[in-house]
């Protein structure tokens, strides 16, 4: 494991103009497969797995979850099963993410849209439960307080000051944890990459609760709405071709579940004037490249030549 991640200063003629300083957070350099806020997600779970003597990791996730594949990584490199239940039905041959966990050694199990809902829900938990023989379970994206205080390190690697600190959302958690580390003067934004994300609020505020924080004596965070591209997994030429034109001046890839929506929306905020001049901006590239594969074969087409 890479850790802790490096962090890489970005240069570019629009940051000269702005006149802002921004850094990369390259946690996508942590693992190949358990990479970026997943590690951060997984990794204090995994300790209280351990420490209750589960014999099993059971959680849930899409047919192109980055989650799924950390999990099914981290349970293999630890000799512990993994059980993965998957939203849909099964298609062979399985997608690149499905099939590396499989190899991983996750048993998969499909559920109907329907009961994939109930995920959250305490009687659905039981069944699960008692069905797989009392596994240690995770929630869908690792969004738990043990997600929330993985992501909390984050902002504790980094030995400088900034301003401002950047991340994709969907649960929420990577968020939350971000900002349960910022100074007084720091600010944390989200960037929702899919539709209707003022939820994340609302998620924020119930992760405070659990870990009895009040939220009221924390920096309020901003939510940064239009970048979501259609929703979900949702995507439009204009953010593939900015992908790709990210990637010629950066090297730095992104894929379009997450991150490219997430650097979308910090170029358009600089050229927007939301930072003020001066600012430092630290931008956490929270990984998720595993799935580009998967991305190319459902579109047929390469993201990166």
């Amino acid at each position: 494991m890479n850790i802790p991640s490096p962090i890489q200063k970005l240069d570019s003629p629009l940051f000269k103009e702005k006149e802002v300083e921004v850094w990369i957070k390259r946690d996508d350099l942590i693992h190949t497969e358990i990479s970026g806020n997943k590690w951060r997600k997984l990794k204090y779970n995994l300790e209280k797995c351990k420490a209750g003597n589960y014999k099993s990791l059971l959680t849930f996730g899409g047919a192109y979850s980055n989650h799924i594949l950390a999990t099914a990584k981290i349970g293999f490199d630890h000799n512990i099963k993994t059980i993965g239940i998957i939203r849909g039905e099964e298609h062979l041959p399985l997608n690149p993410t499905l099939q590396q966990s499989i190899e991983f050694g996750m048993e998969l199990h499909y559920t109907s849209r329907t009961d994939y809902r109930k995920k959250a829900e305490q009687q659905y938990l039981f069944q699960l439960k008692k069905q797989f023989n009392n596994p240690y379970i995770i929630p869908e994206g690792g969004g738990n307080i043990e997600g929330v205080l993985g992501c909390k390190d984050i902002v504790e690697e980094i030995n400088f000051d900034f301003d401002y600190i950047l991340t994709d959302c969907g649960t929420g958690a990577t968020l939350a944890g971000l900002n349960l580390a910022l100074k007084p003067h720091q600010k944390a934004i989200g960037i929702p990459v899919l539709k209707g994300g003022e939820f994340i609020n609302k998620e924020v505020s119930h992760f405070y609760k659990l870990l009895n924080t009040d939220y009221s004596t924390l920096n309020k965070i901003d939510l940064a709405l239009d970048y979501h591209f259609g929703g979900y997994a949702k995507h439009k030429q204009e953010l593939i071709d900015f992908m790709r034109s990210f990637y010629k001046q950066t090297t730095i890839k992104t894929d379009p579940i997450y991150t490219g929506k997430l650097f979308f929306g910090f170029m358009d905020l600089v050229k927007k004037d939301y930072f003020p001049r001066g600012s430092k901006v630290v931008v956490v590239h929270t990984g998720g490249l595993q799935g580009i594969e998967g991305f190319e074969k459902r579109y047929k087409f390469k993201l990166y030549q």
